[in-house]
């Protein structure tokens, strides 16, 4: 067996001689890389007041350029996309591509995940060989503070740098302008994060998207729990004993 299925992902081909140029140009990562060597980029795309949208990883192997991305966002991003298509020489086009991916060894062809070793590797093939998913992805991620499409990084709501994009290599500060990019260069430069993505004990549970108070006044927002463990888009000023959400109770990591 080769990995395990992503069930929750679709890939997209895109082809045409201005491929590269097209994505440098919207999303906030630096794609030039990858018109020299095969890889795989994660990044953006977001709002023109710097909200996300979506995220995704954009591929090179050999002549293919691919994406892979949520199968729940995959609809309007791609529409957005042919909307900022223009008179570029792009196609779009829903491919039979299926992503795997897993820990450890890694098949030929696949790649390591972009944003963090501990997510292992991605594959985009046939699926063949491939087991049904079965590793704890959520303890992972919430281990190594790492938000998922639609979970923590919320369309139209979500900002690049609260959620940990520029830790996860996600964003690139010096490859000029797309789609976003000045409200994020903002954030990034001349203003203090107030807020953003954390982790924080947790006794209890209660469902994804519960706010979290402190002392009846709101604190921030729950997301994904694991083994003790969740992850919170919170107030900084915030982050202190008293935390609740529903019945759950929270606490800073010591």
């Amino acid at each position: 067996m080769s990995g395990e299925l992503a069930p929750d992902r679709c890939v997209y081909a895109l082809t045409g001689k201005d491929v590269a140029a097209f994505l440098q140009g919207l999303v906030s990562n630096d794609i030039r890389p990858l018109e020299k060597a095969d890889g795989v980029v994660w990044a953006a795309l977001l709002t023109p007041q710097g909200k996300y949208l979506a995220d995704f990883f954009v591929v090179r192997r050999g002549a293919d350029w691919l994406l892979d991305i949520a199968a729940g966002l995959a609809e309007p991003t791609i529409r957005r996309l042919m909307m900022y298509r223009l008179r570029a020489d792009v196609q779009i086009a829903p491919s039979d591509l299926v992503v795997t991916r897993g820990l450890g060894p890694a098949p030929a062809g696949a790649m390591a995940d972009p944003r963090h070793p501990a997510l292992g590797w991605r594959n985009w093939g046939s699926g063949e060989g491939a087991g049904a998913p079965a590793i704890g992805w959520d303890a992972i991620r919430v281990a190594h503070l790492i938000p998922e499409s639609g979970v923590e990084l919320v369309p139209d709501d979500s900002y690049l740098l609260e959620t940990g994009f520029e830790r996860l290599n996600g964003v690139d500060f010096r490859k000029g302008c797309y789609v976003g990019q000045e409200v994020t260069a903002r954030m990034k430069h001349k203003t203090e994060l107030r807020k953003g993505l954390t982790r924080l004990r947790i006794e209890g549970a209660a469902p994804v998207g519960s706010e979290i108070t402190l002392d009846g006044k709101p604190a921030g927002t729950l997301f994904t729990q694991s083994g003790g463990r969740a992850l919170a888009h919170m107030r900084f000023d915030r982050i202190q004993p008293g935390l609740m959400a529903g019945d759950a109770r929270l606490s800073p990591e010591e």
